[in-house]
């Protein structure tokens, strides 16, 4: 698909997997209710849970922009950061499930650029996945997990991990989700962050999980863990983890994903250092292994 045909559909109401450079975004323009109510279903995404809006750059589009939030943008967009901000009047409530806040990036993948440049209109793109389970970093996981749904191919996904979220709604900044911005980034431009509250995109406690039951460790342990685990009669896979922390992330939903086949009844794997880009790996990685497990275990 060319981003010409991409434009074209989601100017018609459809429904378009685009690529960013976190992961591939199920796209849909915010003021098309068809495609808003498309999106929710495609993914079985319960209504009441807010979308990110994509914008090319202005943010005031569908936002209400303080000083604060125009720092951040100078400093880090295009790029893996999502503002949670007053919402204007114009966003529908389906967009932001009823909220009075809106949450609202820029993405850094040149061909959703050139879309949202072409489009001119902020487009709706949470993760082109069934609710809940492993984001798409690649084009061939928006085919193998919702088939038919056209996707503009943008080759694997540079970041990997969903974008931080920082919620400025308050008196006080907030981190609502880490991401490849981490804290120490953002503390330096904003100030001590605290720990938002707010309702935002992608913070269930289980999320990004696979069908297969994802047991963590400590690098220590893996190997002890893995041998008791065979030793019951288990099939194990291992999921390797690297010292680029980089490469790390960016490999993770695509190892989930290859790992997760049926060939295995357990996937093991170490957590991350809790630094830097290491402190979103391991949110996510706690959050799979809440939504591989059993409900009783959750």
């Amino acid at each position: 698909m060319s981003v010409e045909e991409a434009v074209r559909l989601l100017g018609g109401g459809e429904v378009v997997a685009l690529p960013t450079e976190t992961v591939y975004g199920l796209g849909g323009v915010i003021d098309r209710p068809e495609a808003i109510s498309r999106i929710y279903a495609l993914k079985g995404r319960p209504h009441g849970h807010p979308l990110i809006v994509h914008v090319y750059d202005d943010a005031e589009q569908v936002a209400v922009v303080d000083s604060r939030a125009r720092g951040l943008i100078e400093q880090l967009w295009p790029g893996p950061l999502t503002l949670l901000l007053p919402r204007r009047a114009s966003v529908p409530d389906a967009v932001t499930g009823g909220r009075d806040t809106v949450a609202v990036r820029s993405p850094a993948h040149p061909l959703i650029r050139l879309v949202l440049q072409k489009l001119q209109r902020p487009l709706a793109a949470p993760s082109a996945n069934r609710f809940g389970r492993v984001s798409p970093t690649r084009a061939e996981h928006v085919a193998e997990e919702l088939p038919g749904v056209p996707v503009l191919d943008g080759g694997p996904c540079a970041v990997g991990l969903e974008s931080t979220i920082v919620d400025l709604t308050g008196e006080t900044p907030a981190l609502s989700r880490p991401g490849a911005i981490d804290r120490e980034t953002l503390e330096r431009l904003l100030g001590p962050l605290t720990e938002s509250l707010a309702a935002a995109p992608g913070m269930l406690k289980a999320h990004y999980a696979p069908q297969t039951r994802l047991i963590l460790c400590s690098p220590l342990d893996l190997s002890s863990t893995v041998a008791a685990l065979r030793a019951a009669g288990l099939r194990v896979a291992v999921m390797p983890r690297g010292t680029d922390l980089q490469a790390d992330a960016a490999a993770l939903y695509d190892q989930l994903r290859r790992l997760d086949d049926g060939r295995f009844d357990r996937i093991a794997t170490a957590l991350a250092p809790e630094r830097g880009l290491g402190v979103a790996i391991n949110d996510r990685l706690r959050r799979a292994a809440r939504g591989s497990a059993p409900p009783e275990q959750r």
